[in-house]
């Protein structure tokens, strides 16, 4: 990546690098260590962005399979080449511990292969006879998919690669143009990532963009009507807000969670014990909890509660907290320090209140021990909102209709982890509980890339995975051929 002085980043406009005429600074959750200063886009650039994303809609949809195909492939092959470099600068602007930033390559490299294959697949048609009745005689229905427009793009901080490429690859896959705002804390994984897609041929000008504005210019790209589809992953208070400026917009929306491991009481096996307090504890924390399904409940039957209990505990106190940069941590800093003052003040709420702390509580800057609590009250904070940090709440319950109830009592609905060995009950959670996605024998943190991903209720609206996004951002539209002897 060409630099204007010492780890300093331009943006990519419309596929070129650019520089504006402010910066701003990027640095370690860990330490506060400078990583990075940052070009700003102007207003004007902005502008420059967004019309060459709706000039260049029709040459992008016409653009060949092989060739959105052979730049996808392109940005897999260079970040698996790349991928420990990029692991590195995920780890010094996020703060995750490089074990979970090499795994987020790795996950990203899978995308773009996918979205690849997704490309020569797509929009081969569907065929449809409609002489069912007299009134079709010698019709034939053909229904393709065509882009809904340029794609608005906004990207959290948490996986600040993987959910990038969640919202680019599906855009180059369909052809249709994206800008791509990636989350202000965060940008330099977005950045690199432009760098690689500058690399490829084929795309037309203004098929892409990264533009790292601030969050207080974000209204303006959001209001656009260039912009016709709005893809956003973060909160939901800001999340709906966008959703309810734009009624007439397509919104997908990937918001937060509250998300539930159910243990059932056939789960009751030393191993099966000591595999869900093994996944619970890491997956309450492999973020420092900043995962939308991360877990934060478990409900575990009254027959293996205090059994499973102890386990978590110990686990989670084996939880290697530290130096992100070190390959044995497991637990890093919050993305800020201010990030950690809030889940410090939620869970002294708790405290407060009643819950019983079993281990951690304790705050060091941006980070936070991995924490437990029992008996949360239902008037605290924690027990409705989302966490977004390494803590973690005891349920306990009799039966399964205590457990599947206990999930389904919060505004959230992205996933939960039901452990039980009765396909029955699988079918059951499947059937009654009331999230995005059920995970049987696992934490609910489990995601793979390709799958329909998102949630209900205030998790959000619309499905990420490749191909649902590649769904999501085009619609139907049905071509009748007349007269033809069928």
């Amino acid at each position: 990546m060409t630099t204007t002085g010492a780890a300093e980043y331009a943006f990519w406009l419309a596929g070129r690098e650019a520089t504006g005429t402010d910066t701003f600074d990027v640095t370690s959750p860990w330490d506060g260590a400078a990583v990075g200063r940052v070009s700003v886009p102007t207003d004007a650039q902005v502008e420059e962005a967004v019309a060459a994303a709706a000039a260049a809609q029709d040459a992008f949809s016409a653009t060949p399979a092989h060739v959105r195909a052979a730049a996808l492939d392109h940005v897999s092959k260079r970040l698996a080449e790349r991928s420990e470099e990029v692991a590195r600068l995920i780890t010094a602007e996020n703060g995750k511990p490089m074990k979970w930033s090499r795994g987020e390559v790795g996950r990203a490299v899978s995308v773009f292969r996918w979205a690849a294959e997704e490309a020569r697949r797509f929009n081969s048609g569907e065929a449809q006879r409609l002489d069912t009745d007299a009134g079709g005689v010698g019709r034939l229905a053909l229904t393709r998919r065509f882009s809904r427009g340029p794609v608005l793009g906004i990207a959290p901080f948490n996986f600040p690669l993987n959910l990038v490429a969640h919202k680019i690859a599906p855009a180059i896959a369909v052809g249709t143009p994206i800008i791509l705002k990636p989350a202000p804390a965060t940008p330099l994984s977005a950045l690199l990532l432009g760098e690689l897609l500058a690399e490829t041929t084929g795309l037309p000008e203004g098929a892409w963009s990264v533009l790292p504005v601030a969050n207080d210019r974000m209204s303006s790209l959001v209001q656009d009507p260039r912009l016709p589809v709005i893809s956003f992953t973060g909160s939901d208070t800001v999340g709906y807000q966008i959703m309810d400026s734009v009624p007439r917009k397509h919104v997908t929306l990937e918001l937060g969670g509250n998300a539930a491991a159910v243990v059932l009481a056939d789960w009751s096996s030393e191993a099966d014990l000591d595999w869900a307090a093994s996944r619970i504890a890491t997956f309450a924390n492999y973020q420092a909890g900043q995962s939308c399904i991360s877990v934060q409940r478990v409900i575990a039957d009254t027959a293996v509660y205090d059994a499973l209990a102890e386990k978590i505990v110990a686990k989670v106190r084996a939880q290697a907290v530290g130096d992100p940069g070190d390959d044995a941590t497991d637990v890093g800093p919050l993305v800020s320090e201010a990030a950690a003052e809030r889940v410090a003040s939620w869970v002294d709420d708790a405290v407060g209140k009643g819950a019983k702390l079993l281990t951690g509580g304790v705050r060091d800057g941006a980070s936070y021990a991995p924490t437990v609590l029992a008996d949360l009250p239902a008037d605290a904070v924690l027990a409705s909102a989302e966490a977004f940090g390494p803590v973690l709440s005891l349920h306990r319950v009799n039966g399964t209709d205590e457990a599947f109830a206990a999930v389904n009592d919060s505004r959230f609905g992205l996933q939960s982890g039901v452990f039980t060995h009765d396909l029955q009950a699988a079918f059951r959670a499947h059937r009654e509980l009331e999230v995005g996605g059920v995970i049987i024998g696992d934490a609910p943190s489990y995601r793979a890339d390709q799958m329909p991903y998102g949630g209900v209720k205030d998790s959000g609206t619309g499905r990420e995975g490749v191909k649902y996004a590649m769904d999501d951002y085009t619609y139907e539209r049905v071509l009748v051929l007349t007269g033809l002897d069928l």
